[in-house]
């Protein structure tokens, strides 16, 4: 999902400090059991303002040794924050506890502790402070929709999608105008196939949903380029600093030599665009390009992340770098074109962008769409996907690739030749099929799907299951439409190789819309699966029709709902002429302009080199 987070139910705490004594007269007076609370309060404020966090914290805990006082679980809790300030987390658990014992509904220092422990690897404990907090009726209502809102983040994480759901409602219920909730409690109904997304919510306004709305679940609701450019606006306007005046690259000494290629992305490892950029850094022309990755995905050690990083002359890590400083390092390597692969996606950092660490920035592959980000000033796109009816829309200008826009993997692995009977299909019956994941899934594309699966006897319909409740909605969404729920099959995940292996066993994939497939689209007419595209207004809607363009299938490519039914239904009673479309894939798919990958970089370095050498001669 695009970068968001909840409110924070968390206090936010001193930083750290060097051990220190307090001043020996507070420290006596704190000691005598006869200090008042005010008094303690004001003398560990002043520490902490002079930076002297860990003699605040002593200072709190001669107090509370030595003073009996109804009022001790304020001091037990601010003793707890800057116990958690100072790294010492089992001292700051047992303070909470403490504060909590001495006032049971005490609900800062519950909220803390909630936080303190989902942070050391305890959910459930974590949730049932939270819990705690939002059933206690004495608990403020600014607290509870904290409170709320972290069961819902957690639960949401934990992939329990029905509970994370109902506690972002109930926390809407109290406090209806909190964007950030209404866009987690969006996208949670898309992940789960609840139909329709937008849902009554007392005191939300439909306006308020649409506008709540992250430009992630707009590109999977509507196809409409100018909600899509707003719902991007919104994010910058509201999320990101404002830019500073001066852009980074301009203080850099004047780029000579190799142009140095720099790709942005915390998404290199097993992601779906980490699964489609090895071979662009492979084949980068290393006699006139310096390819270099700014990255802060998680450290692992599986074969995808080794092989990219392998692919790379430079990689710098910015896990815990802050942006200014990370932009500054991307300045100080000279970079000429900065590739930001990741957009407004989920643990983008568009921050960085904003400083204009390179002279040339370009958004690609990521975000299939605008992100309205004032750093970028590029897209990479191809004729298909970014048409001139789309540019008014987009803050970035496009850099037309000849073929397609899309680069993929010629090495991907697959596994070994699966059977339809294990995979609970039909020896003989017509399969079509959608590995797209369910948050794609619109109510309209998929009651489309049971009208089709109506008119072909003895099809059926193959489907990734994400979660219990999207197909448990599915189910029920077929059996509103009188469809047998045993036409729907659920594949579980599986591994690459195999997930790919089963393209093989299906006979036509059904396109999601208007948030159509990318990686998936690849793998299918990689494996040899003809795909049927509805391409809509918008970049992301268009994005299967360009691959089946660039691979010499064009005629799959449909314009509106109704002729993307009457072509899966014309498909599914014809399968010789489906039949026909899988020989041309697995004759010439592999050899088509599609999977050209040393044509398909020569393209882009061209555009990049030209770009480049324009700001040098400048």
């Amino acid at each position: 999902m695009p970068v968001t987070t909840l409110p924070s139910a968390t206090a936010q705490p001193a930083q750290p400090s060097q051990p220190a004594q307090p001043p020996q007269p507070a420290l006596v007076h704190a000691r005598s059991g006869t200090m008042p609370l005010p008094d303690l309060l004001g003398h560990a404020h002043r520490l902490q303002q002079g930076g002297d966090t860990a003699a605040a914290e002593a200072l709190y805990g001669a107090w509370i040794e030595h003073t009996d006082s109804p009022l001790r679980h304020v001091a037990c809790f601010n003793r707890g924050t800057l116990l958690s300030a100072l790294g010492r987390a089992d001292e700051a658990e047992a303070a909470y506890r403490q504060a909590i014992e001495a006032q049971p509904s005490f609900p800062h220092a519950r909220l803390n502790l909630g936080s303190l422990l989902e942070r050391r690897g305890q959910p459930e404990e974590a949730l049932d402070q939270w819990r705690a907090v939002a059933a206690d009726a004495a608990t403020p209502p600014d607290l509870k929709v904290h409170a709320f809102n972290n069961l819902g983040r957690l639960q949401e994480t934990l992939r329990r999608f029905p509970e994370a759901e109902a506690a972002l409602a109930a926390s809407l219920a109290l406090k209806p105008r909190q964007f950030d909730v209404i866009q987690h409690h969006v996208h949670l109904r898309q992940k789960q196939c609840a139909w329709p997304t937008y849902t009554a919510l007392p005191g939300v306004t439909p306006n308020m949903q649409l506008t709540g709305t992250s430009l992630l679940a707009m590109m999977g609701l509507s196809d409409d380029p100018a909600l899509q450019l707003l719902a991007a606006q919104r994010f910058v306007h509201e999320r990101l600093p404002k830019p500073p005046a001066e852009p980074l690259h301009a203080a850099m000494p004047p780029r000579t030599g190799r142009i140095r290629v720099g790709y942005l992305s915390g998404d290199l490892h097993m992601h779906a665009v980490g699964l489609l950029v090895p071979e662009l850094f492979e084949l980068h022309d290393r006699s006139r390009f310096e390819v270099w990755a700014f990255c802060w995905a998680p450290e692992g050690q599986d074969p995808q992340r080794r092989r990219l990083l392998a692919a790379v002359d430079h990689h710098v890590r910015l896990a815990g770098v802050d942006d200014e400083t990370a932009a500054r390092l991307i300045a100080e390597a000279g970079i000429d074109v900065l590739v930001d692969l990741q957009g407004l996606t989920n643990g983008a950092r568009p921050a960085i962008l904003g400083h204009r660490a390179a002279p040339v920035q370009v958004s690609y592959l990521g975000l299939p769409g605008t992100s309205a980000l004032p750093g970028v000033d590029w897209i990479l796109a191809d004729r298909f996907v970014m048409p001139p009816e789309l540019e008014p829309y987009c803050t970035e200008q496009p850099i037309h690739l000849p073929h397609c826009y899309q680069v993929s993997d010629r090495q991907r692995i697959v596994g070994p030749m699966p059977t339809r009977a294990a995979n609970g299909l039909p020896e003989d019956g017509f399969v079509y099929c959608s590995f797209n994941n369910n948050h794609k899934f619109t109510h309209e594309v998929f009651q489309g799907w049971m009208r089709v699966l109506h008119q072909v006897p003895g099809s059926v319909l193959w489907l990734l299951a994400d979660n219990d409740t999207a197909r448990e909605n599915m189910l029920r969404e077929a059996d509103a439409q009188g469809v047998a729920r045993e036409r729907l099959v659920f594949a579980p995940r599986v591994s690459p190789p195999d997930y790919l292996a089963r393209f093989q066993l299906a006979d036509l994939m059904l396109d999601t819309f208007p948030f159509n497939a990318g990686t998936t689209a690849s793998d299918a007419l990689w494996m040899g699966l003809p795909i049927l595209t509805r391409a809509g207004r918008s970049y992301i809607s268009r994005m299967a029709g360009s691959l089946l363009t660039a691979v010499g299938l064009p005629d799959l490519v449909t314009e509106s709902q109704d002729e993307y039914e009457r072509q899966a239904v014309r498909l599914g009673r014809q399968p010789q002429r489906v039949a026909s479309y899988k020989r041309y894939l697995a004759e010439h798919g592999r050899q088509s302009p599609l999977f050209d990958l040393p044509q398909l970089v020569r393209d882009i370095e061209a555009e990049f080199e030209r770009l480049a050498l324009a700001h040098r001669a400048n």
